[in-house]
């Protein structure tokens, strides 16, 4: 039953592994509730959970939540049924109930690759986030991250770029969006066929505990994971870990080596076993055969040459003023141009150089950086 299951997610001192002790020692939810005082005592639960198990005390509380689910427009995936996700499924502690809400099935059936990073990004890194979610995402690859500032949005918005979808992983209710100006990120990864999932209750605060328990179905639900720049004890780090424990591809993004943002991604890479990763080829390539054969191009001689990442910086868009690409030709999408700079260099009046940006941001081709610096958009 349902009720149950939700029930025992929101008992009290019962997480993934307390939960995993009784269904391996009860069977299923609604077994658990007709055990003894004596059985539970003796996997060594909490007394508040045993007392809350023993007496029922949150059944209105999980029928109320599930009829809030269901006004919210989302669902409640059990352990036990069909349609629960079989790759988290297989994990050593995956949660008991799963809260879903958007076009959840379609994203997890397809292929799914995390990308995860730092908070405090450089521009280089949510570039790197950005242009690697977008190209696997052109491919059909369900891009998964965890609703984050930073490397974590960039890989969100990189996958809607490209008309594709995109998992959103919370640390809190699916009713609940953290951080707040990430409303409207929510609202579009929604309306554009991605989803929300959360093993919270409804309500559930953004507590600091929540996320690496989030971390750990963020790589669960996937087939790898790319990590995009990371501190020394940064959370993606942890994500890492529980990827390579779960037996997942792990994957990171160089950086440079004076940045403190790079100390993890590189470790990743020279001491731990990481995929160096350059472009979204070096992710597929590493994935199951089946799925690597539909996602990489066919042999040189049967395809047309891809535009190189190089390539492509050297590429000026169509329909460009001459001032528009004087100002496009200087930008990098990793080194912020001072506008005094820019008008240096381009040899352009004031008037001319800020009409230019100003048309280049409109058309979504730079963005403006605190400082009056400009980067290119990839």
């Amino acid at each position: 039953m349902i009720r149950d299951w939700v029930e025992l997610n929101m008992t009290p001192g019962i997480g993934p592994r307390a939960a995993a002790k009784l269904l391996e020692r009860f069977g299923s939810a609604e077994a658990v509730y007709n055990a003894t005082r004596a059985e539970l005592e003796q996997l060594r639960l909490t007394p508040e959970a045993v007392d809350t198990i023993i007496a029922r005390d949150l059944q209105s509380r999980a029928d109320a939540e599930i009829t809030a689910v269901k006004q919210l427009g989302g669902d409640i995936l059990l352990l036990d049924d069909g349609v629960y996700p079989p790759s988290l499924r297989e994990i050593y502690d995956p949660p008991i109930v799963l809260y879903v809400k958007g076009a959840w099935s379609e994203c997890l059936d397809q292929p799914c690759i995390g990308v995860v990073g730092s908070r405090r990004c450089s521009t280089y890194g949510q570039n790197s986030a950005t242009m690697l979610a977008r190209d696997l995402a052109q491919r059909s690859v369900t891009v998964v991250s965890g609703f984050a500032r930073g490397i974590d949005a960039a890989a969100h918005r990189g996958a809607l770029d490209a008309g594709g979808r995109t998992v959103a992983v919370l640390g809190t209710g699916i009713d609940e969006v953290y951080p707040r100006d990430h409303k409207k990120l929510a609202v579009e990864i929604l309306d554009r066929g991605g989803a929300l999932v959360s093993q919270f209750p409804l309500g559930t605060p953004p507590v600091s505990e929540n996320f690496p328990y989030r971390n750990r179905i963020i790589s669960g639900l996937s087939l790898g994971v790319v990590i995009v720049e990371a501190a020394e004890n940064s959370g993606s780090l942890i994500t890492a870990r529980l990827a390579m424990e779960q037996n997942r591809e792990v994957f990171a993004v160089p950086g440079n080596i004076t940045s403190r943002n790079s100390f993890g991604t590189n470790y990743l890479i020279k001491g731990a076993g990481a995929k160096l990763v350059q472009q979204w080829q070096d992710v597929a390539a590493e994935l199951p055969p089946q799925i690597a054969a539909k996602l990489l191009p066919p042999p040189f001689s049967e395809q047309k040459k891809e535009t190189s990442f190089t390539d492509r910086l050297s590429l000026v868009p169509e329909g460009l003023s001459a001032a528009e690409t004087s100002v496009f030709k200087l930008l990098t999408p990793d080194s912020p141009a001072h506008v005094d700079w820019l008008f240096e260099e381009s040899k352009l009046s004031i008037p001319e150089l800020t009409g230019a940006l100003l048309s280049l941001e409109v058309r979504e081709l730079v963005r403006a950086l605190p400082g009056r610096c400009f980067v290119r958009k990839l």
